[in-house]
């Protein structure tokens, strides 16, 4: 397996678009090579080596997925929310122990003061809008030195990526993710969807979250692919991107996914003019229903996708026809070895429920700084994920739910995930989230959040009625809230912990 994404870049045609962009001429692989090499000269000369942290702060676009491309070739990278307030932004740049930060030309930013304030220099990045989509150069006023003591590109152990947990009960970990760790989840992800050069994705995931920078971008470069890069999700221009970018697959979250396949009908002929080759879905899981409509207003096959932060993204995966897909499955084991683990570290036999672990080139060697973390995270070499799942006889791994999402009422143990299919069978729910509310004397109620499907209606007592004619009466959620729309963490992922109290419901 090859572990320098340098020499991983190379297997793209050189005549071939690499980048693409909403009204702009593509970039070639072999003009995204010459910018690799050039950006990760010019860090080198500001002082920026291996294994220093380089924190970026771009707009979703092509001039964010060519730097970190670029950046993650030779230094670690730390691609960070550009939501974020002032004080999230002294946080991680503090914690991160940045060398630099990378912003736009004229960012107005928060990130910016912070940094200043911190005494951590600003590199300004200036788009080329006349070369090729995601050309940019590099300038910095006050670079943190002359010359990086460890320049050139990056070893299979140096440190490539840095990102932090979603913190939710405590404060957020930090992932260090090395060059090798990179290589082999992108070559994992590759071999999983057989991308080639004629493939061209279209990305409207945030990139500064794993799922959009491997899945998204750094996969289909590495294979030879092309990337169409948007500024971002918004469903209204999805199908005139599509038209313009001509994509054979594209990947998301279910959220997206369902919002796009709400405005499907009206773009049938966009449709049938750019058929895909699949589509891909991760981050969370992906009610079957959903699945089943997609793939036919779509005409072609969903591919729900598993991953995580510390497995530097994938872990399980449907495959691809003619193999057999499960929906409501996440798939078999698709990189990392994949098992079910008890209580007490043993591992369970086929048709076992417990939590799901991995181990594999693609998995992080720990959290930094953080030995309780670890302790807790690793078992006998395993990566605990804190998902409970079950695997079947032919390897397929259905997720339960989160160990922490899992709502105990008075002793009852009840999976969300459950309760939100039933709920997804109604035909008034578009989308529905399940989660714990604190009882007095249960510890755990169950509730749910729902949002019905334009032009219908059901009451919360309809709800209820339906959920108790087809599960035990613990289950039927005791507040239901339909709403316009439910809340989503800054990846457009629904999150069930916290939620209750998001809601004023804790």
């Amino acid at each position: 397996m090859e572990t320098s994404l340098r020499r991983l870049l190379e297997r793209g045609a050189a005549h071939q678009a690499a980048l693409g962009a909403p009204g702009r001429q593509d970039l070639t692989h072999a003009e995204l090579r010459t910018l690799v090499d050039r950006t990760l000269s010019t860090l080198n000369g500001m002082g920026i080596g291996r294994n220093d942290r380089l924190a970026i702060v771009l707009p979703n676009g092509p001039e964010m997925a060519a730097c970190f491309v670029a950046a993650a070739c030779g230094v670690a990278t730390a691609p960070l929310n550009p939501a974020y307030r002032g004080e999230e932004f002294e946080f991680y740049l503090a914690d991160l122990k940045a060398r630099a930060l990378v912003v736009e030309q004229g960012s107005t930013s928060p990130a910016v003061e912070v940094a200043q304030r911190m005494g951590v220099p600003v590199i300004e990045l200036v788009p080329e809008l006349s070369a090729g989509a995601g050309s940019f150069t590099l300038h910095c006023a006050q670079p943190p030195g002359t010359a990086a003591a460890h320049p050139g590109l990056a070893q299979p152990g140096d440190v490539s990526m840095v990102l932090h947990t979603s913190g939710t009960t405590s404060r957020p970990k930090i992932v260090p993710l090395s060059q090798a760790n990179l290589c082999a989840s992108a070559q994992h992800i590759a071999r999983t969807l057989a991308f080639t050069g004629a493939d061209r994705g279209l990305n409207i995931m945030p990139l500064f979250h794993i799922h959009g920078l491997i899945a998204g971008v750094l996969t289909p470069l590495s294979a030879g692919s092309m990337v169409f890069c948007t500024p971002g999700f918004n469903a209204l221009k999805f199908f005139g991107w599509m038209d313009e970018a001509r994509p054979t697959w594209y990947t998301a979250v279910p959220t997206m996914h369902q919002t796009i396949l709400s405005r499907a009908s009206k773009s049938a002929d966009v449709i049938a003019r750019h058929p895909l080759r699949f589509i891909r879905s991760s981050s969370s899981s992906m009610p079957p229903q959903v699945i089943r409509e997609m793939e036919e207003v779509f005409g072609a096959p969903l591919i729900e996708s598993y991953g995580m932060t510390e497995a530097t993204h994938q872990m399980a995966s449907n495959p691809l026809p003619p193999a057999v897909r499960k929906p409501g499955s996440v798939g078999i084991a698709a990189g990392p070895e994949v098992a079910i683990m008890a209580d007490d570290g043993t591992l369970l036999p086929r048709g076992g429920t417990g939590e799901i672990v991995i181990r594999g080139p693609n998995v992080t060697a720990g959290y930094e700084s953080n030995p309780k973390a670890n302790a807790e995270a690793f078992t006998h070499g395993w990566f605990r994920t804190g998902d409970q799942g079950v695997m079947d006889e032919d390897g397929y791994v259905t997720l339960t739910g989160r160990l922490k999402e899992i709502i105990n009422r008075g002793g009852e143990k009840i999976s969300p995930r459950e309760v939100d299919e039933i709920l997804m069978d109604h035909p008034a729910v578009a989308q529905v989230v399940c989660f714990g509310m604190p009882h007095p004397k249960l510890g755990e109620e169950v509730a749910a959040a729902v949002v019905l499907r334009e032009g219908q209606s059901a009451t919360e007592r309809d709800l209820q009625a339906f959920v108790a004619g087809r599960a035990a009466e613990f289950k039927v959620p005791k507040k239901i809230l339909v709403m316009d729309e439910i809340p989503k963490g800054a990846t457009g992922k629904l999150q069930r912990i916290g939620l209750a109290a998001k809601l004023g419901l804790a």
